[in-house]
């Protein structure tokens, strides 16, 4: 029994160095992403969607102080107790927040206060998770966690975001200018054959997941093919050529009612004189042919789905493709940017989000978090799409077959693209 226990006291030791080791890594490559920012860059807001870069790096800060410091450091003091009230989000069982989209306005606190700001509660956490008694630390484990990938999303935010920001300055100017661009030429769509049956979808409870990957629970399939790469851009431009921004009856009522108050003509970052163009976070560059078309919205996603004579895959139907392919592909870690040609075994995880046919609801039997932490992702069951897969900014390591990303139909400035599907 005592060697039972002194080794189970140190993989306790063990488990809490290797959080902290984590602990220290994502919050070093947020700044990381923040590295290439000129001081002016980190107050632009260009939609009400968005959000600044100091936002973003203020309330990742303010998520560890407000659900992890208070609750678990009898002795901590707030940094300043008025950043509860403009770094809050959408927490309202919290308290009250500064309007979304009015973050942009937000000119004090400073960049450089923010960063102390951030730096004073990475050593407050790194001294809680030092000392914090082996009774407690179980609790704490699950907070940390639960916050490093709430800052992994934020990090995917933050490129989506500065992107969106730069495109809309006339000087189009790149966030970096080291990034490379397409070396490999596309290939030719194959199709996978997929067999109907009883299949399971959900967390298998091994390692992290969100509440709303939970529970794991049987569909019913029937028999169908996936598309094993993302729609291209030269094949989503015969989409544009062929007049589809025009014909009403390719498109769902909403999608349509949007094309014609905002006057779309073309995907997200493309623009055309003469030659198309796309602006990236290289700045702009010539429209690829092979590369996955990108910044598309579930409209536009279900429209070209309907032009082509396919459809788009359910959840269940990609979840289950996914679970039996290991999780590599495209990530932010790529130092690309930006999605690329698929390869030879096919694009499953990272280059884009793919866009499902399927609601974002509860799975049967569904449960959210306790207190505050349920306001993360239950709430947000309606009237939105759920996206699989990760993509070319997704943080490596953040994200699996059971991840249900999701965001409103009509939104575009997401890494968000395009695969195919149809039934047998």
């Amino acid at each position: 029994m005592k060697n039972i226990q002194m080794d189970s006291a140190i993989a306790r030791q063990t488990d809490r160095e290797q959080l902290i080791e984590e602990f220290r890594r994502v919050r070093k490559y947020t700044e990381t992403l923040c590295a290439p920012l000129s001081v002016d860059d980190y107050q632009i807001q260009s939609i009400a969607q968005s959000s600044p870069p100091k936002w973003h790096i203020a309330h990742v800060t303010w998520f560890f102080e407000a659900f992890v410091l208070l609750d678990f450091d009898d002795h901590y003091e707030c940094f300043d107790g008025r950043y509860d009230y403009l770094f809050n989000s959408y927490y309202y069982t919290h308290g009250k927040m500064h309007p979304r989209p009015d973050r942009g306005l937000l000119s004090r606190p400073t960049v450089e206060q923010i960063y102390r700001y951030r730096h004073s509660v990475d050593l407050a956490m790194e001294r809680l998770m030092s000392d914090i008694s082996a009774s407690r630390w179980e609790a704490l484990a699950f907070r940390v966690t639960l916050g490093l990938n709430h800052e992994q999303q934020h990090q995917e935010l933050l490129l989506m975001d500065i992107k969106h920001n730069f495109s809309v300055n006339p000087l189009k100017p790149a966030y970096r200018d080291d990034l490379s661009e397409t070396t490999k030429p596309g290939r030719a769509v194959a199709w996978v054959e997929r067999t109907g049956g009883i299949y399971e979808i959900g967390s298998a409870e091994q390692g992290f997941a969100y509440d709303n990957e939970t529970p794991r629970h049987k569909v019913l399939l029937r028999d169908h093919l996936l598309a094993d790469r993302f729609v291209t851009n030269g094949e989503y431009l015969a989409f544009v050529e062929d007049g589809a921004y025009r014909q009403p009856a390719l498109w769902l009522a909403d999608g349509w009612a949007r094309i014609q108050s905002e006057d779309w003509r073309a995907p997200l970052y493309w623009q055309s004189d003469g030659e198309w163009v796309q602006f990236t976070l290289g700045g702009l560059r010539p429209l690829e042919a092979d590369e996955p078309v990108c910044h598309l919205n579930y409209f536009e996603a279900d429209a070209y789905a309907r032009w082509a004579g396919k459809r788009l895959p359910t959840e269940a139907e990609l979840e289950s493709m996914l679970a039996d392919i290991p999780v590599t592909g495209h990530f932010a870690d790529r130092e690309r940017l930006h999605p690329e040609p698929a390869g030879e075994n096919g694009q499953w995880f990272g280059d884009l989000w793919a866009w499902t046919a399927s609601p974002y609801a509860a799975y049967p039997g569904f449960k959210p978090l306790a207190g505050s932490m349920g306001e993360y992702n239950g709430k947000f069951m309606s009237n939105q799409i759920v996206l699989k897969g990760g993509s070319c900014v997704t943080p490596p390591g953040h994200t699996r077959a059971s991840y249900r990303n999701f965001f409103y139909p009509d939104e575009r400035w997401a890494f968000t693209g395009l695969r195919l599907a149809e039934d047998m």
